[in-house]
């Protein structure tokens, strides 16, 4: 078995132990125990909160897509280097390093501006833009043939960047109650690694089993998938809204 394949299914696994474990204790009346009260709030998340999850997963699982698979995919599909030792891969190599420190330097910018233009509009909306931007942007690399082009895909990665940074966040805020507001956050960041793991998995079967190793297709997944993000955020219930 692929051993990202196999890590999948063990979090699976070690996921399903826990509930069990959990409504062990829950029936032991052991309910005042951390672990149980994690458990039982990830299961009693707001609607809110549930909605924003699926739309994190898919927002991450685009990220993590890019930052995996962007080397391989400019360095073969753009610059046609497969060998990894290759001067012509390190070359690739280091101006994916360039459009990497440029989403950064451009979503630090527009950190500000996109909470700026929220409040005058609609988060939902706003994020939906931002993510809709970051996955042209990453799908973008498919169809370009010329690196410098590039910059201008990971301006629209840079948006969506900034905008999954802060604005689930803020729409989640308002939607949590007080009293648990930072056992939910601490919930909330499962988020983020649960599609690390699945896109460990995912990615790395179907490059190498579907994709003939054309890393290229990871970002195709990804731009994908953070399109897939921008729809199912315009149904979140944003309660400040």
């Amino acid at each position: 078995m692929d051993y990202g394949l196999g890590t999948l299914f063990l979090g699976i696994a070690a996921f399903g132990i826990l509930q069990i474990i959990g409504s062990f204790l829950t029936k032991k009346e052991s309910t005042s125990n951390g672990f149980v009260v994690v458990l039982n709030d990830l299961f009693k998340m707001p609607k809110t909160m549930k909605q924003l999850a699926v739309v994190q997963f898919f927002s991450w699982f685009a990220l993590f897509a890019m930052w995996i698979y962007t080397t391989p995919a400019v360095a073969h599909h753009i610059y046609n280097a497969a060998d990894t030792s290759s001067e012509l891969y390190n070359k690739a190599a280091d101006w994916v390093g360039v459009l990497m420190a440029v989403y950064n330097g451009f979503a630090a910018v527009m950190a500000f501006a996109i909470m700026w233009i929220a409040k005058k509009t609609n988060r939902k909306t706003v994020h939906m833009i931002s993510l809709v931007a970051g996955g042209i942007g990453l799908a973008s690399f498919y169809f370009i043939k010329d690196p410098n082009l590039l910059i201008v895909s990971e301006l629209g990665i840079g948006l969506a960047w900034a905008s999954i940074l802060a604005m689930p966040y803020a729409i989640l805020t308002g939607s949590l109650p007080q009293n648990k507001l930072g056992v939910y956050m601490g919930i909330f960041n499962f988020f983020i690694v649960i599609p690390q793991i699945t896109a460990a998995a995912l990615l790395g079967f179907f490059v190498h089993s579907l994709f003939n190793n054309e890393a290229i297709y990871a970002l195709l997944l990804g731009g994908a998938s953070m399109i897939i993000a921008a729809i199912l955020v315009m149904r979140v219930d944003d309660v400040d809204e």
